[in-house]
């Protein structure tokens, strides 16, 4: 039987020969659960957006499974969104995940050089050219985005997305199911009733998830990171500790009432797939 949540996965480009030569097996793997969709991410500043499309074609040629390519502000202009929403839609894509993207080092503001500067000015973009073709995901940050000046405003940078006519969020990864739940109440209180599927991030190793947390600036709880630190000379214990908290935070977020789970593989299958078993999930009901 059909889960009643939806679940999804995200991808990225391989970088190298030997990435690429590996994703099929790992498409493979992954496919075998029936997401709802996979979606695919760009390189940072706008870049390898020929990856994006050349990694879309692959899934949806090998899966049949719908593809969510993710588009963003950075260094962009209204003729190269336009360009490229018309390439997508020639694909028969029907969602994007429409973004402002991570600002190249060298920027100085919280405005994304280019024509457009934040998410929900590619939002109204979209809807004027396509109308409802597209299914619209945006992103939200349960403990606030690294450059918002405050919680407040945040929040109204994520209803202005919605305003503009996004359909779903998908959240920055978190280890607080707290935030979350804090995040969907605020939700309710202005009236925002789209789905707000939550970001999970499987903990594999010390050095990459700090990373992950720091770049995004997602809180990772102290009890979790001296545990990993005291399990980084022994691998699979700290895999297998991973697995137990990322696991226990899933199955909080779908009794609490999340429409399903939104899993970061990096082009890894077995870490979100393992998880995938604990919770004896079963495939979208859309898919």
């Amino acid at each position: 039987m059909d889960s009643p949540f939806r679940f999804s996965f995200e991808l990225f480009p391989p970088r190298t020969p030997e990435a690429a030569a590996r994703l099929p097996h790992v498409l493979t793997q992954l496919a075998a659960a029936r997401p709802e969709y996979f979606s695919v991410t760009h390189g940072a500043g706008g870049s390898d957006q020929d990856g994006t499309y050349e990694t879309l074609l692959t899934v949806v040629n090998q899966t049949g499974i719908p593809v969510a390519p993710h588009l963003t502000c950075i260094g962009s202009t209204r003729e190269k969104i336009a360009a490229l929403l018309e390439k997508y839609r020639a694909a028969g894509v029907r969602r994007i995940v429409a973004l402002r993207g991570d600002l190249p080092a060298t920027a100085y503001t919280s405005a994304a050089p280019g024509e457009f500067r934040y998410a929900n000015e590619l939002v109204c973009f979209i809807r004027e050219q396509h109308g409802d073709w597209f299914h619209i995901e945006v992103a939200a940050y349960p403990e606030m985005h690294p450059q918002a000046a405050n919680p407040g405003a945040d929040f109204d940078n994520f209803r202005r997305k919605v305003d503009c006519g996004a359909d779903g969020a998908i959240t920055q990864l978190f280890y607080n199911a707290a935030s979350y739940f804090d995040f969907m109440e605020r939700c309710a209180r202005a009236n925002i009733t789209i789905p707000i599927t939550p970001g999970i991030m499987p903990i594999t190793g010390l050095a990459n998830i700090v990373r992950f947390c720091s770049g995004c600036g997602a809180d990772l709880p102290r009890w979790i990171k001296l545990r990993l630190e005291e399990l980084q000379d022994d691998k699979p214990a700290l895999q297998d500790f991973g697995l137990s908290v990322v696991t226990r935070l899933c199955e909080t977020l779908l009794k609490g009432g999340a429409p399903g789970l939104h899993f970061y593989t990096i082009n890894q299958a077995d870490p979100t797939l393992r998880i995938w078993a604990n919770l004896a999930l079963t495939p979208s009901a859309a898919a």
